[in-house]
């Protein structure tokens, strides 16, 4: 053992234990510093540089992927806001498609309630209806009307409404599937609205965050002890720089191994690990849920996607369809005589001309927001309770898939920050 004890003699002390305290610094700062490039900035910052677009191209794939540049910009934007779009997409497929079909989340609006509100708030509007589509389609004819006889044909309109708004609710539910695509909804939010998918992480996962950074500080501070070991026994000036470099990858790396993996419970060495996001599936469902339910699947968010949306000609044109029997019918005994005296073509269009107006009046209800806000609870439950039976490895998928082939950029900061730590160490106390 004498070689053990000449070394302990000849071991600079300062120079020894300053090195994982100063590993341990840097490894907190790492994982701060690496939450922050993460979320932050929300919207991209810098500046474009002309050229940059057309050069990003020919850059390695894994370069392309820094935020910024296949925009032509030099900057940065937070990874996960970056990938927001992206995000939005695995949610889908890793859970949202899992969590229920179209027709399901549907259902769970309850049409019914749907419906009634919708003859609530439309009935008022039916005699401007009335009155506008026939003063613009055959003015003279409804100016010569009596009034006793147009105000019978807005009673008889109104008097038919909930039998035509239920058809229109029940037409929905068949082609729902056909009418509304998730995927691209919450896709479509999501990369509007990247700040959001920044929310999702910090709402349930804010304390496992700040757990991270913590245990950046005991990750650096352990791998610096070999490393002072190794420092003590070569005693070259490159040694520090070359393992901080690989101390500061390592601390990334194990900061988000802290985190999602493993996805199931696990006995390491008798000690039992679990991810610290799994660790709370079932909290971080509900705070999933919620935020979901109130910003990114709602009543009125449908409604618009299902008028304005990219299949919004296709539901104009099956609710038309599915209203012209209904104004047919509220015609009544007077519709032969009426068909005879403005001809058959004119007739036709008259009632296309309503039903067309009709659409969009039956439809706005969906976007009123405190009866949007009233449903959302029942979107809510459906979205907890199924991201609750989410098998662990879907819920880290949800949540780590879009960031995965980007975390590259965190380790590669990480190591760059460990390089900077060793040069500094030397700077100060020099070589061991």
């Amino acid at each position: 053992m004498e070689w053990l004890t000449e070394w302990v003699g000849d071991i600079h002390w300062v120079h020894f234990l300053t090195i994982p305290v100063f590993t341990g610094v840097i490894g907190w700062l790492i994982n701060w510093s690496g939450l922050v490039m993460l979320f932050s900035p929300v919207r991209f910052h810098g500046v474009r540089v002309p050229g940059m677009k057309e050069l990003a191209t020919v850059l390695p794939r894994k370069l392309q992927e820094v935020p910024g540049l296949l925009q032509g910009g030099i900057g940065w934007q937070g990874i996960v806001p970056a990938r927001a779009a992206k995000m939005g997409s695995i949610a889908v497929d890793k859970a949202i498609a899992k969590l229920g079909t179209p027709a399901e989340f549907y259902q769970q609006l309850e049409p019914d309630q749907i419906a009634e509100h919708i003859v609530s708030v439309f009935r008022p509007e039916i005699p401007d209806l009335v009155d506008e589509v026939m003063s613009r389609e055959h003015p003279r004819l409804w100016r010569d009307l009596p009034r006793p006889v147009r105000k019978a044909i807005v009673t008889r309109v109104q008097a038919q409404l909930p039998e035509v708004v239920g058809k229109v609710t029940t037409e929905i539910g068949i082609h729902i599937d056909q009418l509304l695509d998730p995927k691209i909804m919450v896709i479509d939010h999501f990369q509007k609205n990247p700040a959001l998918v920044v929310r999702i992480f910090r709402d349930f996962g804010q304390r496992e965050l700040n757990l991270m950074v913590t245990f950046g500080f005991v990750f650096g501070f352990l791998l610096g002890i070999p490393v002072a070991v190794a420092d003590s026994i070569f005693g070259q000036w490159w040694l520090l720089p070359i393992l901080g470099v690989v101390v500061g990858w390592v601390t990334n790396a194990l900061g988000m191994w802290l985190i999602f993996e493993p996805p199931e419970p696990r006995r390491i060495l008798g000690i039992k690990v679990h991810g610290l996001f799994l660790r709370r599936q079932e909290q971080a469902a509900e705070v999933y849920a919620q935020i979901i339910a109130d910003d990114v699947i709602t009543l009125e968010r449908i409604g618009d996607f299902l008028l304005d949306g990219p299949r919004g000609d296709r539901t104009r044109s099956m609710l038309a369809t599915a209203l012209r029997p209904a104004i047919d019918k509220a015609a009544g005994p007077a519709r032969a005589a009426v068909r005879v005296a403005v001809g058959p073509t004119k007739f036709d269009t008259i009632r296309d001309s309503v039903a067309q107006e009709a659409v969009g009046r039956t439809l706005t209800p969906f976007r009123d927001p405190e009866f949007s806000q009233r449903q959302a609870e029942k979107i809510r439950v459906l979205i907890a309770r199924r991201t609750k039976e989410l098998p662990p490895r879907d819920f880290v998928d949800m949540m780590r898939s879009a960031i995965k082939e980007d975390e590259w950029m965190l380790y590669a900061h990480g190591a760059i920050m460990g390089l900077a730590g060793g040069f500094l160490h030397l700077w100060i106390f020099g070589v061991g």
